[in-house]
């Protein structure tokens, strides 16, 4: 007689660990938490924090508080059960804790990234369709330097030497920095985050991670806590993982790409006729909708004053919303693939983007196209032109400006994410614009 296996309890699973790291995503895609102790959190004490938390700037500083709430009352971190995790790289046994944030009465916090994305799903769900995403994420390991002032550079392998020029998909490139990233694999097995493939990219020191299509939520999720352990773990190794969409000039940048398709209940997918295999009228809409929502919703994948680079100086990364059949010069690209496998590849998010926001943006154009039933443009070939209307923002002041008038964010987002989200980004627009470059001292003292 076979007998069945049991799941472990969360207190089994937590056995022998002393603290709980409970950590949430705030606007910005930084994980923010509090470290409680083991005993009290498994006897199911509340964890709690003020909601200005969530929208903290990436400086520190706060928007004013109508933005948040004059008192700044707390909310809830309640643990996600399958993402309370063992930690293998920290010294001390300790757990990891993906939390949602919930009001007093138990309701989703309408100022979390986390929430936000969960009404996208919900909205295609009440359709009875099911999205399904993957993203591939980049990011540069260089040397660990404290001295800000001072350029990224790559670090020393094994081999005794630091990386020089371009080094795409060697098939060796991660041997001279081999027991980090055998500690990286090790990080995500215990996390339980599917790998697709590592590979180097185009940069010096660049990698980049795939990621398996799933639900956006678990997806996200798992794309979340990934850079969250990214750091700690190269840290651990004397380096830094740098998410940066341009951290190096004359380099290519780093993306955050999202690979997306839509199922019904049976798990067809939407994007294909049954009947012919070719590509149907819903996926014509979804693109058009990406091309007609993106524009104004760049701000939720290019959330920096940094990620702007990456568009105005092109090193493989699209600056445009064309599309095309796998022409990776254009931000949308639909891979070759079975029709049961119709997808869209969004290359426009760059690593630096919260990961929530990205997907739910992506996601949120798409579905708008197709409630609007909205038509592509016609696919670009070979050395197209960009249309004036399909061509990115390159600043973030602009992008700003056109999340502050935007009919889709109103329509898929709440008013307090998307105001409590572009007063956080005006804020360090501000710091940024405070401060003056080495370029500008450089160059302008003698005019």
């Amino acid at each position: 007689m076979t007998s069945l296996s049991v799941a472990p309890t969360l207190s089994e699973r937590l056995a022998g660990i002393a603290e709980v790291e409970c950590v949430i995503p705030d606007m910005n895609g930084i994980p923010r938490g509090k470290l409680v102790n083991a005993q009290p959190y498994l006897q199911g004490r509340r964890v709690q924090m003020a909601h200005g938390v969530l929208v903290q700037c990436l400086t520190g500083e706060y928007p004013e508080p109508r933005y948040y709430g004059y008192d700044d009352s707390d909310f809830i971190l309640r643990s996600i059960a399958e993402q309370v995790h063992v930690t293998p790289w920290t010294a001390q046994p300790r757990a990891l804790a993906l939390c949602e944030a919930l009001e007093m009465d138990g309701t989703p916090s309408r100022l979390s990234s986390r929430s936000m994305l969960q009404r996208v799903i919900d909205r295609y769900r009440s359709r009875g369709w099911f999205p399904k995403v993957a993203t591939e994420i980049e990011f540069y390991l260089f040397e660990h330097n404290p001295d800000v002032q001072q350029a990224f550079q790559a670090p020393v392998g094994l081999d005794g030497r630091r990386e020089v020029g371009n080094q795409a998909f060697a098939a060796g490139s991660a041997h001279a920095l081999q027991p980090f990233f055998t500690e990286l694999k090790e990080g995500m097995a215990a996390l339980g985050i599917p790998c697709e493939a590592v590979m180097h990219e185009m940069g010096l020191s660049q990698y980049e991670v795939n990621f398996i299509h799933d639900d956006p939520l678990l997806i996200a999720d798992q794309t979340f806590l990934f850079k969250f352990m990214l750091h700690e773990i190269a840290l651990k190794h004397g380096l830094i993982a740098v998410c940066m969409a341009k951290p190096l000039s004359k380099m290519p940048g780093s993306s955050m790409h999202i690979h997306q398709s839509v199922v019904d209940a049976q798990g067809q997918n939407i994007f294909t006729n049954p009947d012919t295999g070719e590509a149907s009228e819903l996926f014509a809409h979804y693109l058009g909708g990406l091309q007609a929502g993106l524009g104004d919703l760049i701000l939720l994948m290019a959330p920096n004053v940094n990620s702007y680079q990456r568009y105005c100086h092109v090193y493989a990364s699209p600056n445009n919303l064309c599309w095309s059949q796998d022409n990776r010069r254009t931000g949308l690209r639909v891979p070759s693939s079975d029709p049961a496998a119709r997808r869209v590849e969004n290359r426009v998010p760059g690593a630096d983007a919260n990961p929530y926001l990205a997907i739910a943006a992506t996601l949120a154009a798409g579905l708008h196209g197709i409630e609007r039933q909205l038509h592509p443009d016609l696919p670009a070939q070979g050395d197209f032109e960009v249309p004036d209307d399909l061509r990115l923002s390159c600043t973030l002041h602009r992008a700003i400006r056109r999340l502050q008038v935007s009919e889709v964010a109103r329509d898929f987002f709440t008013p307090e994410f998307i105001d409590g989200y572009l007063a956080c980004k005006q804020l360090e627009l501000e710091s940024f614009l405070d401060e003056i470059s080495p370029w500008e001292r450089r160059y302008l003292s003698q005019v």
